[in-house]
């Protein structure tokens, strides 16, 4: 049984080769590939389901390469009034316009053209006014929640501040007539786990259908399974409801008293590789001998490396399932969300003996209407401290104050709730079909018997509010 993504093969094998196909944009000669090896008769039926995967991962590249060049110059051009060719050509040559050649046919990836302006300096510079101002979340840049945080957890003496009761509702819609009508339809919505000091008295208020299966505490991407069967012509919609106070945390770091971390069973996983998203490449090595250099200490050394994927630009991402080894793509792409910068730093962390591991959900908040978000961060374990949080993504912070400059090497803001403790693990019930999303979970999933239903058959919806003091709605 399939779950997540199957696994990569190794070098030589003929997965491998389709897989390099794949990513290369070889298309026509993996599928001919993929319908050779399927017709072989020693084919065993993992390896068939790893098969059939790399032909549905050529499906979701497809929808994810929606433009051709006329059209990027065309979006381009809309900013760029006066774009010359010459400038097009270079910028494309660079890799600074996301596009793969499908069977000779360039594809441009659908959100090219913001991002080409968010990586590219030169190309930003060229837009022609008035210029609207990249998007960004409101504790991406120093806020008096930051300072909050900082006060009162050092007036308290305490590392978990600032507690606030959300109510969250998370609905999947699932388009009409995608599963035959009488047939059943399985959703795993997102559920968080509770987590001392960050998330706490997570309570279930109700679900549609009823009687949801939560799984247990021990399910590292937690869900609530709800199942219902398909009514002709008509969408299939769940929804869960559910309470959970959340913390702000902030743990007062001395760099000269943390020390290397004894690597006890317990940590040996979080400073391993783990293929195919954290590998210690030599080109990942490379990079990280160029920013650690003579550093030891190991704050020192996450403050280095943290500095480093920070300046990597923020870009929107393809889907995770598409891409071979994430943490890869990240170093290579020239620019990376929040899921991709994060890998990239545990793989970097990791590699320098300093344990590092995933968390994920959504973030929102009080103080911009309507605005929320699915989000990706993390933790690393720092002797004496113990595991302390960390935000590559919303990075550092514009402050001569250390505290609040490196406020997310170690703390997080009170307008996030996790599901996922690590990545690509696991649902309790298990999914019988591959997974739209194969590292993370925050949308959801959805299938029935016949297989697995993609992002671009449902929809999804996220909505919060922060309960008054006193608990009530």
């Amino acid at each position: 049984m399939v779950l997540l993504a199957p696994g990569l093969a190794a070098a030589g094998d003929p997965l491998a080769a389709i897989v390099a196909d794949i990513d290369r944009g070889r298309f026509f000669e993996a599928d001919t590939a993929i319908t050779r090896a399927l017709a072989a008769r020693s084919v065993e039926a993992s390896e068939a389901e790893a098969l059939r995967f790399q032909r549905e991962r050529m499906r979701r590249i497809r929808l994810d390469f929606t433009l051709d060049a006329a059209t990027v110059r065309e979006r381009i051009r809309a900013q760029v009034p006066d774009l010359r060719e010459d400038e097009f050509q270079r910028w494309d040559a660079a890799g600074l316009i996301e596009r793969l050649d499908i069977d000779g046919e360039p594809r441009y990836f659908s959100r090219s053209v913001s991002n080409l302006f968010r990586a590219s300096p030169e190309a930003a510079a060229r837009r022609a006014p008035p210029v609207k101002p990249f998007a960004q979340g409101p504790y991406e840049t120093l806020h008096r929640h930051h300072r909050d945080v900082l006060q009162i957890a050092k007036a308290t003496a305490t590392d978990s501040v600032l507690p606030r009761r959300v109510r969250i509702t998370h609905r999947i819609t699932v388009k009409p007539d995608a599963v035959p009508a009488g047939e059943t339809v399985r959703a795993w919505i997102p559920y968080p786990r509770a987590i001392a000091g960050q998330q706490e008295a997570i309570a279930l208020i109700g679900s549609q259908p009823a009687r949801p299966q939560v799984a247990p505490e021990r399910a590292l991407q937690r869900t609530a399974y709800l199942e219902q069967p398909a009514i002709a012509g008509q969408p299939t919609t769940f929804s869960l409801t559910y309470e959970v106070t959340v913390h702000a945390r902030r743990v007062a770091i001395d760099p000269d008293r943390v020390v290397p971390a004894e690597i006890t069973p317990d940590l040996a996983p979080f400073v391993a590789e783990r293929a195919p998203h954290v590998v210690f490449s030599d080109d990942l090595r490379r990079f990280s001998a160029e920013i650690v250099g003579e550093e030891r200490n190991p704050y020192r050394v996450a403050q280095k490396l943290f500095a480093a994927v920070d300046r990597i630009p923020w870009g929107g991402a393809r889907e995770y399932s598409t891409i071979t080894n994430i943490s890869d793509y990240a170093l290579r792409a020239g620019h990376a969300d929040c899921g991709q910068q994060t890998l990239l730093l545990i793989a970097l962390l990791r590699m320098n003996g300093i344990p590092a591991r995933w968390q994920s959900g959504w973030a929102y908040s009080e103080d911009v209407e309507g605005h929320d978000t699915m989000h990706d961060w993390g933790a690393l374990y720092l002797a004496p401290y113990g595991w302390v949080p960390m935000d590559v993504t919303t990075g550092q912070l514009a402050s001569d104050d250390p505290g609040l400059r490196w406020f997310y090497l170690g703390g997080l803001d009170a307008y996030r709730v996790a599901f996922n403790d690590d990545y690509a693990r696991e649902f309790i019930p298990a999914k019988q079909h591959v997974r739209s999303e194969t590292v993370d979970l925050q949308r959801g999933e959805v299938e029935w018997k016949g297989g697995n239903l993609y992002f671009d058959q449902w929809d999804y919806q996220f909505e919060w509010t922060v309960l008054p003091r006193d608990g009530r709605g």
